[in-house]
């Protein structure tokens, strides 16, 4: 064999993934870049200057000390919305219910705790919490389950229906039998101090991004490594053919709602332990459906819906920077939302898993 009929030399794995990914960098950096030169567009209309306007963004949410800790704690509850979608998606299916599932959970979870935090043990009432806001969101998922699984009516639908009669369910409670002041504003009473959610070691961050990122973490094993998860992404991608090979299909798509419902009754629980202590008329505000944008962002996986969900507060906490500092109305950060979504789910379409 002469030198020039030996076999190439392997390139390492390192550099081979680097070259598969450097493509999605490119359509990832381009596509933010157009959402913000897009943006610039309005900020110039509105008689901003798009430099100042970035500028003032950039340093109040990371430059800032206490913004840091704004995003996680923000962050902790869209990460878990966003882990109810990825779940059923992995069986074909659209959960649009977080936000019902999330006040349900919520709910729950206010109703234990509101019971129990003046006579038990602060720890013995959170443990209560989790499990009320467990069960809170699964039955409420599990409607819709029903529903899809009974009258064969669309998850997408129903969910969606769900979530506004659970904003119902919320303004009852606040209004009439939860109401703490009948003079004052519609709110439950306040959560005791001793069963609200602990910070870390005293830095202002909720436990409830612990509970975030350790739930991401078991859902992609579980997704990925468990017979459960295989058979989940069997059905997702062909119902039919998993009912002939075997698969319980209406077992496995109410499983899967149950567990997508469950997480998202997590997030209200930390969103009313952790954050808010509270149940109010504008509870939890749109957490259910910026976690169906997250886990869409993601491609509904859920390592990568961790880094959506930080995007997503981020630009919540970015939001204030627009409204205080540049002038801008509130709903200008919505706008900047839609962009980079557009802009996100529109260009990098194409080998967006490399990511």
């Amino acid at each position: 064999m002469t030198l020039t009929d030996a076999p190439p030399t392997a390139q390492p794995e390192w550099l081979s993934t680097g070259k598969k990914a450097a493509p999605a960098v490119v359509r990832w950096t381009v596509a933010i870049l157009g959402a913000l030169a897009a943006f610039s567009v309005i900020i110039v209309f509105k008689g901003a200057s798009p430099l100042e306007v970035f500028g003032d963004m950039w340093v109040s949410t990371f430059v800032r000390p206490r913004s840091l800790v704004e995003i996680l704690n923000t962050m902790a509850p869209i990460a878990l919305a966003a882990l109810a979608v990825v779940v059923p998606a992995r069986a074909g299916m659209s959960n649009v219910g977080g936000e019902g599932q999330l006040i349900v959970g919520a709910i729950a979870a206010a109703g234990v705790a509101l019971a129990t935090d003046q006579f038990l043990p602060g720890e013995a009432v959170m443990v209560l919490m989790v499990l009320a806001g467990i069960l809170g969101g699964a039955a409420w998922a599990a409607i819709a389950g029903m529903l899809r699984l009974v009258f064969q009516v669309n998850e997408a639908v129903s969910t969606l229906l769900l979530n506004f009669v659970a904003l119902d369910l919320l303004l009852f409670l606040i209004y009439q039998p939860w109401r703490e002041d009948p003079s004052g504003q519609p709110t439950s009473r306040e959560l005791a101090d001793t069963a609200k959610l602990p910070e870390i070691s005293g830095l202002g961050i909720g436990i409830g991004i612990v509970i975030a990122v350790v739930a991401a973490i078991a859902v992609f094993f579980v997704l990925k490594y468990t017979r459960w998860g295989f058979k989940l992404s069997v059905v997702g991608g062909n119902a039919e053919a998993a009912r002939r090979a075997g698969l319980n299909v209406p077992v496995l798509i109410l499983s899967a709602l149950l567990v997508g419902g469950a997480l998202a009754g997590i997030a209200g629980m930390i969103q009313f332990a952790g954050i808010e202590y509270k149940l109010r008329s504008g509870f939890g505000l749109q957490i259910g459906y910026i976690g169906f944008l997250a886990s869409w962002l993601a491609r509904h996986r859920p390592l990568p819906v961790l880094l959506a969900s930080f995007v997503f507060a981020a630009l919540a906490v970015a939001g204030d920077s627009l409204q205080l500092d540049a002038q801008l109305p509130a709903a200008t950060v919505g706008i900047l939302t839609a962009f980079i979504l557009i802009a996100v789910l529109g260009f990098t379409q194409k080998k967006g898993a490399a990511l």
